[in-house]
């Protein structure tokens, strides 16, 4: 508020709501964050462990796909900013990081390899569960949510559905009558998040009452609106973030972004090298598994506050 006389001034003391806002901003940096209450998310305690039971369910209406998978990067620059943003090349167009990573990939220096790791693409996937069972946050209970999940959980999915044994029947645990409850099942391993003891229940309806089966339908979200464009920022913004990072050079070399903070490595599955574009170069290795969603969310409003 701009003040034209003294008297004005004089007159709004006491007035101050507007600063009392700006200290609150100060005070408590992630007010500002906005929670996709669309979204589910486990709770662990204060070892990392944590429990819960859903169900996942089929595509929406109108939609051919129980999950969609998505692409982002999280990384923090040679000056401290971070960059963290989903990937165009969720949506098979091209993006200034992977061009950047692959352009290290590719220049055989181990230095650049490094890097190229430490930028690479996260892949997540999405789905509509419904909370069957979570201790930890009762209100969820019941109701239908996204959830966004990993390499490790959607592998889980796989087994039952391509089982290696001869034994062991296909599930579609998407299914809402021959389909699981799956066990999330939440450990603290060397640092990490570690799902290895999830497993799906044995096959069984999701209700007895297909009129409540229905009801749970109504309620899934969209999943390609989680892909959607509007998403994702255009190549040219995203370009203009990447060289504000890499200390705002228009071309990053190596030697600009070789002082990279060095975050500690995940355990995550690393792809195997391969074709990115009709030339022929290689992209980076990529993490198939991102469990530091929490944290990386946290950075990005401070970066979009700053």
């Amino acid at each position: 508020m701009s003040f034209n006389t003294l008297s004005e001034l004089r007159n709004s003391r006491g007035k101050f709501d507007n600063l009392m806002k700006e200290v609150e901003k100060i005070s408590n940096p992630k007010s500002n964050f906005q929670k996709d209450e669309r979204e589910w998310k486990p709770t662990v305690d204060k070892a990392g462990n944590g429990y819960a039971v859903i169900r996942f369910l089929p595509a929406p209406q109108g939609e051919d796909m129980p999950w969609v998978r998505i692409f982002n990067h999280g990384f923090q620059g040679p000056g401290g900013k971070w960059y963290i943003e989903n990937s165009l090349t969720t949506l098979n167009k091209q993006d200034p990081v992977s061009e950047l990573n692959s352009e290290l990939w590719n220049s055989g220096v181990e230095a650049n390899k490094e890097i190229a790791r430490k930028q690479k693409r996260r892949l997540n996937y999405y789905a509509n569960v419904l909370v069957v069972e979570d201790s930890a946050n009762p209100d969820a209970v019941g109701q239908v949510y996204l959830y966004k999940f990993g390499k490790k959980i959607f592998d889980k999915i796989k087994d039952v559905m391509q089982p290696q044994f001869e034994d062991e029947n296909p599930v579609n645990p998407f299914d809402f009558w021959e389909g699981a409850n799956f066990k999330l099942k939440i450990r603290q391993v060397e640092g990490y998040r570690n799902y290895d003891k999830s497993e799906f229940d044995s096959p069984s309806p999701l209700a007895e009452d297909d009129a409540n089966i229905e009801a749970t339908w109504n309620k899934q979200h969209s999943l390609q609106g989680v892909i959607a464009p509007d998403q994702f920022k255009s190549y040219e913004e995203l370009k203009s973030k990447l060289d504000l990072v890499l200390k705002g050079t228009t071309a990053p070399t190596a030697e600009a972004i070789s002082a990279t903070t060095n975050d500690a490595e995940d355990d995550h599955f690393m792809e195997k090298v391969k074709s990115v574009q009709a030339a022929p170069t290689v992209s980076a290795p990529e993490s198939s598994d991102s469990e530091e969603d929490d944290t990386l969310s946290y950075f990005k409003q401070l970066a979009e506050d700053s």
